[in-house]
């Protein structure tokens, strides 16, 4: 997964389209990430001993593939710049780069 903990992000697809936040946890197995407030659902927990039963909010995953990494942020006479990310080998090491900008991260 070419995405990183903390990495800032716009989700690009789905319900929350346009929301921008930034990544708690990723699961590589199902190639998904969980972001920060973003795509949030309630969770109902049943009793147990010594619990009582309740309602949470937990933040569900989505596909890598409907976020994208913000490059710039927006301010008020440009907008943000967001871009996929991609890899080049400089000398022995293999690094980020932005597929828009050609830039390293």
């Amino acid at each position: 997964m070419k995405f990183k903990k903390n990495d800032e992000v716009v989700v690009i697809a789905g319900a929350h389209k346009n929301k921008v936040g930034k990544i708690e946890r990723i699961d590589h197995k199902n190639n998904r990430v969980y972001l920060k407030d973003i795509n949030k659902v309630t969770k109902h927990v049943k009793p147990s001993q010594g619990q009582d039963g309740q309602i949470k909010q937990v933040e569900a995953p989505i596909h890598a593939s409907n976020i994208s990494l913000i490059i710039k942020k927006a301010t008020k006479t440009s907008p943000a710049v967001f871009s996929k990310i991609g890899y080049q080998i400089k000398g022995d090491k293999k690094v980020r780069i932005s597929r828009r900008t050609k830039k390293e991260l």
